[in-house]
């Protein structure tokens, strides 16, 4: 069969997505070569894949949160991802000068690694684990979270917008990403959405009617569906103690200052009759004052505490919301800024949950929306539906077969007979 290598960017929330596909490849005969983040190795490797460390210089954290705008936040991730796209480069050469691979598979975010991949004529595809942002005449400008528009006047509110955030998005994004491309000998793009259109095969972790549908999606782009994965884990004890309905309230995996989330959250219910469990990974969760219907950790497996939540507060995060709603938990998010407001709006849109912007965190506020959220339970469980017919892993690992590795698979079936 095949030999695969994979190539994340930093960042938990786009590896753990990838991790089940890499099962189902691996399941299937392929050998898997994965380059991750350093923390992650050991757990990788514990499912059969050749895994080495991410050069430790990207590894850096964000530094988004510090902006003053979306737009502000918007350039400082951009240059951090130039800053990464300078380092992976020569490491997603050497990975596969080392690992000799058949096809290749790199996070949306590396765009070091996409040109290589690009550069180096092997098959190759990317995952998208966060909203595509796309655009055209059906879909709405991407970036702030609007409300589709109805009629006229919506019409003609998106079209003034589109190519204002396009454009902006475009300066900021295009000289960095055409500059990487000529360290790999490769024509520059004129314009963003050719990253993701001109890509031989786009992952797409998610799947209408979540995701805006629209007519008008490249044949390159399928959608899956989300691969919700989390390390293998034993539910802390106190689980089973907690008889009252459970909130779950995650914040971000990646350091953004979101913890007056959780503080929010805490005195917001704290006089529901619900409990309250809330992760904070990249935070100090012993900083939290934590009332008698509430337990604050760093870290918890969130598939054991679902399976008894009424609701779930979250970041806005396209994981975590997304592992909510597969579970056919409904959503009240609470974007900060990234991708984020996006996410938010789709969850609102879609009848899955409510939306409450971080500038307007307030206790009572969130406890009004936490309660609109619990009501959206049907709303969730219609995604949930939807995502499961999306095929998930196996859905993903059939078109990197099809798309990919047919020849491949034809050569060894015919070596075989």
């Amino acid at each position: 069969m095949a030999r695969i290598l994979a190539y994340t960017s930093p960042a938990r929330g786009h590896l753990y997505p990838l991790t089940p596909i890499l099962d189902e490849l691996r399941s299937r005969g392929h050998q898997i070569a994965l380059r991750t983040l350093s923390s992650e190795v050991e757990l990788m490797r514990s499912r059969g894949f050749d895994c080495e460390s991410l050069d430790p210089v990207v590894e850096g954290g964000h530094d988004d949160y510090l902006a003053r705008t979306p737009q502000g936040a918007l350039k400082r991730a951009l240059r951090t991802f130039a800053r990464r796209a300078e380092v992976d480069v020569p490491a997603t050469q050497a990975a596969i000068e080392q690992s000799a691979p058949d096809a290749v598979l790199v996070d949306v975010n590396t765009w070091g690694a996409q040109a290589v991949a690009e550069a180096s004529g092997l098959p190759w595809a990317t995952w998208c684990p966060f909203p595509l942002p796309l655009s055209s005449p059906d879909v709405l400008p991407f970036g702030p979270g609007l409300a589709p528009a109805r009629g006229p006047l919506g019409r003609l509110r998106d079209a003034i917008l589109r190519p204002v955030l396009t454009t902006g998005y475009a300066r900021a994004f295009v000289p960095a990403v055409n500059q990487i491309r000529a360290q790999a000998g490769l024509a520059p793009l004129s314009g963003p959405m050719e990253l993701y259109e001109s890509t031989p095969l786009v992952l797409y972790l998610t799947a209408e009617p979540f995701e805006y549908p629209s007519p008008h999606w490249p044949e390159n782009i399928v959608m899956v569906g989300p691969c919700a994965w989390e390390p293998p884990s034993t539910p802390p004890d106190w689980l089973d103690r907690i008889e009252r309905p459970i909130v779950l309230v995650t914040t971000s995996s990646e350091f953004q200052n979101d913890a007056r989330l959780v503080h929010c959250a805490l005195e917001a219910l704290s006089d529901e009759d619900v409990h309250v469990v809330a992760t904070l990974p990249a935070q100090d969760p012993q900083s939290v004052e934590v009332p008698a219907n509430a337990q604050v950790e760093r870290f918890v497996p969130h598939g054991p505490v679902l399976e008894r939540a009424v609701c779930a507060v979250t970041h806005g995060g396209m994981g975590a919301t997304q592992k909510a709603l597969a579970s056919g938990v409904p959503v009240c998010a609470v974007p900060f800024g990234r991708d984020q407001l996006e996410v938010a709006r789709r969850v609102e849109v879609s009848g899955a949950g409510s939306r409450l912007p971080a500038r307007r965190l307030h206790p009572q506020r969130l406890r009004a929306k936490v309660r609109q959220a619990i009501a959206c339970r049907p709303g969730a469980e219609r995604i949930a539906s939807a995502f499961r017919s999306a095929g998930g892993a196996t859905a993903a690992a059939d078109a990197i077969e099809q798309r990919l590795l047919r020849a491949q698979i034809t050569s060894n079936s015919s070596t075989a007979a």
